[in-house]
């Protein structure tokens, strides 16, 4: 605005008075924003008394400016919405104040910048009504918030998404999201005229050759959609589905899902996810373009470059499974720990013996991160003995559609400092320190992953995560970690009938294996980080009921997966071992250097010889004599509670003993989940069947306790039936993700009955 006046005033050599016309109104103007919007722009500047303030916001503006700590912090910080977010929490009067000040001027600009958007949408779609998705990219700050995303921020702004701009309105009040709302548009394939001309009606199959890269394109006339060939559950490769003879489902390879590509919905799993579409466009040659449009990335706002790390600055070591101990400075900083006791009830037991001075490396660190709510990361038994000492010590989450801690209350821990932060948004630990926390792309209702950089350096953890970022990932971090090993789920192990013989349980595992390997050394290659460690794997099936399990559920090797990493690119890797630490700054500097992984002393004890089984087991058995099961209408109370209905499927239910047989007084009942009734036969009409033979102490104890049926399925206590072999989506998602926070109130359930 500024460089067109004064072009004008060049161009046009006006008089005196309209210069001095253009100054006093600017002076003028500059007199109304300060009468108007107090205390925005310097807090220490403005005077107590020279503004139109409420009384308490006068007293919190007279303790603001003698606070030295908090000037310090706002000549540090870069952006004012972030420094007004930050003391909102000791000052919220005039913070509040301010941020309301601060509203109009982000969200008129950002608007304006949405509406071109959609035209630009609109016109690059042609005849395609639904703009939101796309619409979405093009305005979004951060590419996980969606539709769902009708929450409050951790500022206590409402974000509203409707037509995906409204977002932008309320985003710039986050930290870190000053970025450019620009997106990018990738052209991910491109057919000639001679092979658009090949294209048949329905389902074709087109590789980039220059990529090795696979997508679908369904043709319907003149109407085209288009996919890459990439299972969102778990990135199988599609193939021609036989079964269907309508021609529009294709079949991923590795679990079966189907997917109707003239709709993008998957229809195996019945109501499950929707495939990403790509953008299809006719180019003047009329050829086809696949574009994929990208919205920025939220790790780049605010870039920095690395700085030169001395050696022992930034180091990281290896405790067990998925918990690292990370030394940051004069920062620590530790992952999902979990470090004793088992975690899906019985089912999973620690590989690794932890280091003697486990404890007290929690004890001292600065801040915890728990990247989701599965007992071998949120460790209950772990974090009671860290709240013994420090119940404040800070744990730091991600906003997932269940919270992490939705049990916190009803384990009886202690802990006071739990931080819930929004996804995709910088978190300043201090200068040099900040941390970002992404959400998976499958399970993004209760996964995440996260970016820690110091003084520039990124360390990426995938942690669990199927598709983390739905794919979109920080490339050349310095250290990478992800998980490898697989058979984290019941599925073949505990299921039986049909297909379901030894024989094919035990060369799908090892087929199941080999393309987890495969896809981990891709995405490496794919991503290029410094170096690489897998982790996040290390359990086993150690009680003695479980031993099928342990000798069915095969593993990967972390050192097969390191050396196919080696044969397909220079990545350094590391296979870490209890007690084990990674100097970054000296492995940086000189990969070679024998000081930059400290392995742990000779004679160091790495894999458990023995387990505590004892007090574990008491707290399952506990509920097996519960007085609520002396009544048959706790059927009929626990799946009311649970308010999952409507869908086609009948299940029985079978309480068992250790080995699966019929637990003796046991419960075997069926539950019909089309009305939520409980016949003594199977229904007449057609339905879906399920048979569900569940340990009789893990069986009660979820019930008693309203817990999710992860301690069932993922934790082995189960054995399964189905007929068809169909996975049935809602009703898993359901009773492992979405049951109720709060358990069945089985004190006034007693009252009733008695």
């Amino acid at each position: 605005m500024f460089q067109t006046l004064a072009e004008i005033l060049k161009e046009t050599e006006p008089g005196p008075s309209f210069s001095q016309l253009v100054h006093d109104c600017l002076s003028q103007l500059s007199k109304e924003f300060e009468h108007y919007f107090p205390t925005t722009k310097d807090p220490f500047v403005n005077k107590p008394g020279e503004s139109i303030l409420s009384v308490p916001e006068e007293d919190q503006l007279l303790e603001s400016v003698s606070d030295s700590g908090l000037k310090s912090m706002f000549e540090t910080t870069s952006n004012l919405h972030t420094f007004w977010i930050t003391v909102r929490v000791e000052y919220p009067e005039i913070a509040t104040k301010a941020l309301k000040s601060l509203l109009p001027f982000p969200t008129s600009h950002l608007c304006e910048a949405g509406f071109p958007a959609v035209t630009v949408t609109k016109t690059r779609l042609r005849s395609r009504l639904d703009l939101s998705n796309t619409c979405r990219c093009h305005c979004l700050s951060s590419p996980q918030m969606g539709p769902s995303s009708c929450r409050k921020t951790s500022s206590g702004l409402p974000l509203i998404l409707h037509y995906g701009a409204v977002f932008v309105l309320f985003g710039p009040f986050l930290p870190g999201m000053e970025q450019s709302i620009e997106q990018t548009t990738e052209i991910l394939l491109c057919l000639s005229p001679a092979e658009v001309a090949d294209l048949k009606e329905g389902i074709n199959f087109v590789r980039n050759k220059s990529t090795g890269k696979d997508y679908i394109l369904y043709k319907s006339k003149s109407h085209l959609r288009a996919c890459k060939n990439m299972c969102k559950h778990q990135g199988g490769l599609f193939i021609k589905d036989i079964e269907d003879l309508d021609g529009r489902s294709v079949r991923c390879t590795k679990h079966n899902w189907k997917l109707d590509v003239s709709t993008m919905k998957y229809v195996n799993p019945p109501g499950s996810f929707c495939q990403d579409e790509l953008v299809v466009e006719k180019n003047e040659e009329n050829g086809l373009l696949f574009l994929e449009l990208n919205p920025p990335n939220p790790w780049d706002s605010e870039p920095r470059s690395p700085e030169d790390l001395a050696f022992g600055e930034v180091q990281i070591t290896y405790l067990t499974h998925a918990c690292m101990d990370l030394k940051l400075g004069d920062k620590r900083m530790v992952f999902d720990p979990w470090l004793i006791g088992p975690a899906f009830a019985r089912g999973w037991w620690l590989l690794h013996e932890p280091p003697s001075d486990w404890l007290e490396r929690l004890y001292q660190a600065d801040l915890i991160y728990i990247s989701h709510m599965h007992s071998d990361h949120l460790s209950y038994p772990t974090l009671k003995k860290v709240a013994g000492r420090r119940p404040d010590i800070p744990i730091y989450v991600g906003n997932t559609e269940r919270p992490v801690f939705w049990n916190l209350k009803q384990s009886g821990v202690q802990l006071t400092n739990i931080n819930v932060v929004p996804f995709g948004i910088w978190q300043q630990v201090d200068k040099n320190l900040r941390f970002m926390i992404l959400m998976d792309g499958v399970h993004p209702e209760m996964d995440t992953c996260i970016i820690v950089e110091y003084k520039g350096h990124k360390i990426l953890n995938t942690v669990d995560c199927t598709r983390p970022n739905g794919g979109r990932l920080p490339m050349k971090v310095d250290l990478m970690m992800s998980d490898f090993a697989g058979g984290a789920s019941g599925f073949p192990m505990t299921f039986s009938g049909g297909k379901f013989t030894e024989e094919w349980k035990a060369q799908f595992i090892k087929t199941e294996r080999k393309k987890l390997l495969n896809y981990k050394a891709r995405l490496v290659k794919d991503l290029q980080p410094r170096i690489y460690c897998p982790f996040a794997g290390y359990f086993v099936e150690s009680h003695p009921s479980d031993k099928y399990i342990k000798e069915t559920n095969i593993k990967n090797d972390p050192n097969e997966l390191n050396n196919l990493i080696k044969k397909n690119s220079d990545v350094l890797t590391w296979t870490p071992r209890p007690g084990a630490t990674l100097d970054l700054g000296r492995m940086l500097k000189d990969p070679t250097n024998s000081k930059g992984i400290i392995e742990p002393p000779e004679g160091t004890k790495i894999y458990k010889d023995s387990w505590d089984f004892g007090p574990y087991l008491r707290i399952l058995n506990a509920a097996v004599g519960d007085e609520i099961f002396r009544h048959s209408c706790w059927i009929k109370e626990y799946f009311t509670w649970a308010g999952f209905k409507d869908y086609n499927l009948v299940v029985r239910m079978i309480e068992t003993d250790e080995d699966f047989s019929p637990f003796p007084g046991g419960y075997d009942y069926l539950v019909d989940f089309l009305d939520l009734s409980f016949p003594k036969e199977r229904p007449s009409r057609e339905h879906p069947y399920e048979e569900i033979r569940s340990r009789v102490d893990v069986i009660r104890h979820v019930v008693k306790n309203g817990l999710l049926w992860d301690d069932l399925y993922i934790g082995f206590q189960t054995r399964l039936q189905r007929d068809p072999d169909i996975y049935h989506h809602l009703f898993w998602n359901h009773f492992q993700i979405k049951l109720p926070l709060t358990p069945p109130n089985w004190k006034s359930f007693l009252m009733y009955c008695g």
